[in-house]
């Protein structure tokens, strides 16, 4: 039997999350390098609440308990910014601001240094999503599937140690939302990534290829 302390993965150890002092939802669950776990469910149950207790940022009307691990490290007293998780939420998010190439290369690590190096890295990152050549683009000229894949690029290229994923597929036409969920899923196995999915969608559950948790509509605590 492998201890949580030294699992690597996703460890959910014996959280328990409350909201306003009543029981929410419970895990305690490891998800391996390069699993996609599904938590499905309708709105209101906590699904997203597991995500934001698993990135650092759960909001004051919830309290957690219990440890978040990666890899054998306990982030749980960790700010969000040292816990390196890649979030992907159903919007892309994209800073209106700036070019596209900006936009990725805003989350690139401190370690990539010179100008010439970061330029090749956002290339680079273009070109594994089929955009070569759009680091100029403007992100409001970019279809929704575009902006997609710049929104999980950029996650990507910032080098996430697991990744958290929140409906991120769910302001997709038919068509997009298969290609998108192909290529996340695809490149998160690539890379080994432990990822979370919530969603409330059985195609979304079914295309990730892992475990399936379902939450009841309510009714008190959810323990997964």
């Amino acid at each position: 039997m492998t201890c949580p302390g030294t699992a690597p993965g996703l460890v959910f150890d014996k959280v328990a999350i409350d909201k306003d002092h009543a029981p929410l939802i419970a895990l305690d669950r490891r998800i391996a390098p390069g699993e996609v776990l599904t938590v499905m469910g309708p709105s209101g149950v906590g699904k997203s609440t597991l995500l934001a207790y698993a990135a650092g940022f759960l909001a004051p009307a919830f309290q957690g308990t219990g440890r978040v691990l990666v890899d054998g490290e306990d982030v749980t007293r960790l700010p969000a910014h040292r816990r390196h998780m890649g979030l992907l939420f159903q919007d892309p998010l994209l800073f209106p601001h700036l070019s596209t190439g900006d936009n990725i290369a805003f989350a690139l690590p401190a370690e990539v240094r010179g100008r010439a190096a970061r330029r090749q890295a956002v290339r680079e990152a273009l070109r594994q999503v089929d955009l070569d050549g759009y680091e100029d683009r403007d992100p409001a000229t970019l279809s929704g599937g575009q902006k997609a894949r710049v929104a999980m690029i950029r996650v990507l290229v910032s080098r996430p140690r697991a990744l958290l994923l929140d409906e991120p597929f769910s302001r997709l036409d038919a068509t997009l939302r298969d290609q998108i969920r192909r290529l996340v899923f695809s490149m998160a196995r690539e890379r080994n990534l432990p990822a979370l999915l919530v969603t409330h969608d059985c195609a979304d559950a079914q295309a990730a290829g892992g475990p399936i948790v379902e939450l009841p509509a309510s009714g008190g605590l959810s323990t997964l």
